[in-house]
């Protein structure tokens, strides 16, 4: 992998009256290292990450030391307390540890290690990212809180992986890109704490087009289809704490273009292909705590076959707080599951210019308590990407734009991170 130690930092300030560009070159020091929008609806566009301001200051320390700033910080640290000071890194927003990375190596050190999103986890600290990809080796952030947009360094895709069919899944502080190489499957990894990509890991059952969830630092994938393009019921989970894949009893069925989710604790895969490109409307639950899987009849927002299964999106689906939702794209619309009636019941329609093609190219997901459309206007070469939000119990569906920018308006990729 091409690393990003010698890369420009840019930073791009999105104003609603227009746009101005910063640049800081790497001969430059400077003592701001974000610019926060000071009003909400203002909309922040930074190169700048914490893996970025870990290489800026390592290449500084060389030159000129951090004895001073680590005195000063140490005599803060003295005065207030360790303990009270990691209290206080715990609640501040992730977006500003970059900024405490740079304090002194200590901090640093803290930041990279990973230990203050644990320390979050415990105390019930967790902030919510969306990140997708509307460019096939380039990936997009946004922080909804404060309608802050960021970038991931470039991935070096080969021609193969780039037109492969790719799955996304962000569990615990890592992003995993799932794809295939000339010859074998391929995982990227981007880890939030190192600001860089990685390969190198493989799942027990190398597969594509599978349904995945993460709960926490664990993430399970069922299903897929091998390169034969059979489908398959093979189940695994992943711990991105210890990096290891572990083989899951397989499934009752076989399918592959299925979704899933984490509901009441459990791991649910619903609709997709099966033998023979068969439609299925059933769906599947895994008990963590037993081992075992149901079947589930008719849980799929996706009742009927369509007319051409092989061209045809998995199922949208979504869950906030343990209630399910789905995206019907054949009639644009927002549905929420019953679970004691077992239906389907429509809320409300998609947000107006959110285009897709049989529901590729758009995203619908969970993130924190709100549902989020993620996509643009269906036009030829559109370039405009819009967030949308709409937090379930507060009133009738009503889609918010939370932001938006220039940016291909098709979406082939995403996943939220809440850490």
């Amino acid at each position: 992998m091409t690393r990003e130690s010698d890369r420009r930092m840019t930073y791009r300030a999105e104003k609603a009256e227009g746009k101005r560009h910063l640049e800081r070159k790497d001969d430059e020091e400077d003592d701001v290292v974000q610019k926060v929008p000071k009003h909400l609806g203002d909309q922040v566009d930074t190169e700048l990450s914490l893996g970025g301001i870990f290489k800026s200051v390592s290449g500084q320390s060389s030159n000129q030391g951090h004895a001073g700033i680590d005195s000063d910080s140490s005599s803060l640290i003295a005065d207030i307390g360790l303990d009270n000071v990691i209290s206080c890194f715990v609640r501040l927003s992730r977006a500003n540890y970059g900024s405490i990375a740079l304090l002194n190596r200590s901090f640093r050190s803290l930041v990279r290690s990973g230990e203050l999103y644990k320390l979050r986890q415990k105390r019930g600290v967790v902030e919510h990212w969306v990140y997708f990809s509307c460019m096939l080796n380039e990936w997009e952030v946004f922080d909804p809180i404060r309608r802050h947009w960021m970038h991931l360094p470039s991935i070096s895709y080969n021609n193969v992986f780039v037109f492969s069919d790719k799955e996304s899944l962000a569990v615990g502080t890592e992003l995993l890109v799932f794809g295939r190489n000339l010859m074998s499957y391929v995982i990227y990894r981007y880890s939030l704490l190192t600001n860089a990509w990685t390969t190198g890991m493989q799942m027990n059952k190398p597969r594509c087009l599978f349904g995945s969830a993460s709960l926490g630092e664990i993430a399970i994938l069922a299903g897929g289809s091998d390169s034969n393009a059979n489908p398959l019921n093979y189940a695994e989970l992943y711990n991105s704490d210890t990096g290891r894949w572990t083989m899951l009893p397989s499934m009752k069925k076989a399918r592959k273009s299925c979704s899933a989710v984490f509901m009441d604790g459990k791991f649910y895969v619903i609709g997709g292909t099966g033998a023979g490109l068969t439609h299925l409307s059933c769906g599947e639950v895994y008990d963590l705590k037993n081992g075992t899987w149901t079947e589930i009849l008719n849980i799929s927002p996706i009742q009927e076959a369509p007319s051409t299964v092989v061209s045809e999106a998995p199922p949208l689906i979504a869950v906030v707080k343990n209630e399910l939702y789905a995206a019907d794209y054949a009639v644009r619309e927002v549905k929420k599951y019953n679970k004691e009636g077992e239906v389907w019941i429509t809320l409300g329609k998609f947000p107006e210019r959110a285009g897709s093609t049989r529901g590729w190219g758009i995203a619908f997901k969970a993130c924190g308590d709100r549902l989020i459309f993620v996509g643009g206007p269906h036009v030829l070469n559109g370039n405009l990407i819009e967030v949308y939000s709409w937090v379930p119990g507060e009133g009738p569906l009503q889609w918010d734009v939370l932001g938006r920018k220039e940016a291909d308006g098709f979406v082939y990729n995403c996943a939220v991170m809440g850490c």
